[in-house]
């Protein structure tokens, strides 16, 4: 088996790969520029009996994209999971925002999608998988996050229209949208507020906690495996009941 987890360094990209690590498996980590965590996530994923392979690249061009694959093919000639967790961070209001940096953003967090998965398609089998790490600010305008959520709406409506495409193929596509968990991302969005909201996010959650890895990590191993054939373009929140009620 071979995994593929773009941002898969850190926080719930990490968390996946982690899950993921099984003896003769091989899972690739993709990054861009932090070393330090990438030799830890390394080291961690070999300590679980897999084969780690550290893939540094930026996924947010079309030509990165393919690098990062064409690194992939060289170990593996099949791809079970392809995971998009890699995310950039603009944190401020859409009115200020330097449009290239937002189009920077937009590539990476929604359109890379697309690149990655026409890169790995050769690679992909019958029951391979996709998943897209999607957020509620892909619905709901949230303070500070246009610069992720408004590419992970478009990333969403990707998703549908890969899914009509991969089917044929044997291949499924879906999103899985966690709450709020505590990343390196959340904060560079949220600042000195983060440790106050997540404590809000747990008090008001009806299901009095917040998100955990395991939460959104069994959902994913649920929906990789052959019981889940027939799920295809849907996007799943792993809230605990969250946002339900106004």
């Amino acid at each position: 088996m071979a995994i593929l987890v773009t941002g898969g360094t850190k926080g719930i990209g990490f968390a996946i790969a982690r899950r993921f690590a099984k003896p003769g498996t091989d899972v690739f980590l993709n990054f861009l520029s932090d070393h330090a965590a990438a030799e830890r996530a390394q080291k961690a994923i070999e300590a679980a009996g897999a084969q780690a392979h550290l893939v540094q690249g930026d996924v947010g061009t079309p030509e990165g994209a393919r690098a990062v694959l064409d690194r992939v093919a060289a170990v593996t000639d099949r791809l079970d999971q392809l995971v998009h967790c890699a995310v950039r961070v603009i944190s401020g209001p859409l009115l200020d925002m330097n449009p290239a940096d937002f189009t920077a953003a937009v590539n990476l967090n929604g359109t890379a999608l697309l690149y990655l998965v026409q890169a790995a398609r050769p690679l992909f089998k019958r029951g391979s998988t996709v998943f897209f790490l999607s957020s509620r600010g892909s619905r709901v305008a949230l303070p500070n996050y246009a610069a992720v959520g408004v590419p992970k709406a478009l990333a969403e409506s990707l998703v549908r229209y890969l899914a009509l495409e991969l089917a044929p193929l044997g291949v499924r596509a879906n999103c899985v949208a966690p709450g709020m968990v505590d990343t390196e991302a959340l904060r560079r969005v949220y600042g000195e507020r983060t440790d106050e909201l997540l404590r809000q996010s747990a008090a008001s959650n009806p299901s009095g906690r917040n998100v955990s890895d395991d939460d959104y990590c069994g959902l994913i191993e649920f929906l990789a495996s052959p019981a889940a054939e027939m799920i295809q373009g849907q996007v799943v929140f792993v809230t605990g009941g969250s946002y339900l009620a106004a």
